[in-house]
């Protein structure tokens, strides 16, 4: 079974991803990790975020040894990626990476912000993850506070609106809700309501089959 995760920055679903992987005893895969992964690579080689043909070549080299770098949930990373991220060739040069550890057994969730729609769009299961700005931004907040980064809520939010806006709209792999796919609101959600909530969805599924 393939789970497809989706949905805007901060709105949980990464934490739902992994625990619910747990939960099937499946693979999770960050895909977020990916392009923030090359967007580090840029920034460490000092390259331009929008030389495309760099960051490409990049991506087709990315070693996934770098996935666990604590460096890459810096917000100077998370903001280099949102532009890396939008580029066609980076998105086109990760499509392979993904969908084959989407189909590795016993199975596997993805969350990210095109799992449903592009990588995965035939995944047995998809969950849209939305949460309210106000929301995000205090998670990133406490998030980013919690690693000992100094972090303005306000600023937090700003950046948030501002990236939102920029993914919507991209020519590559735009942030849209599948037509298939649940939406899951998790604002009122603490983690393990969240949790639960996925689960939920994901045996609905299962008990139509």
């Amino acid at each position: 079974m393939i789970i497809a995760i989706d949905g805007p920055a901060a709105s949980g679903k990464g934490t739902l991803g992994k625990r619910l992987a747990a939960h099937y005893g499946y693979r999770h895969l960050d895909t977020g990790l990916i392009y923030r992964a090359v967007a580090k690579a840029m920034l460490d080689a000092g390259a331009t975020l929008t030389d495309e043909a760099r960051a490409a070549a990049l991506a087709e080299a990315l070693d996934p040894g770098l996935f666990g770098d604590p460096a890459l949930k810096s917000q100077a990373v998370g903001d280099a990626a949102s532009i890396v991220s939008a580029l066609p060739k980076v998105r086109a040069a990760l499509v392979t990476f993904q969908r084959t550890f989407a189909a590795g057994p016993p199975g596997a969730v993805l969350d990210g912000r095109d799992i449903g729609t592009v990588i995965c769009p035939d995944a047995d299961v998809k969950i849209f993850v939305v949460a309210a700005p106000e929301v995000r931004a205090r998670r990133r907040t406490l998030e980013m506070q919690g690693r000992g980064e100094t972090a303005d809520e306000a600023v937090v939010l700003a950046d948030i609106l501002k990236r939102d806006e920029r993914d919507r709209n991209r020519s590559a792999a735009p942030l849209k809700r599948a037509d298939d796919a649940f939406e899951l609101d998790n604002s009122d959600l603490d983690i393990e309501g969240g949790v639960q909530a996925a689960i939920a969805i994901v045996e609905k599924v299962r008990g139509g089959r």
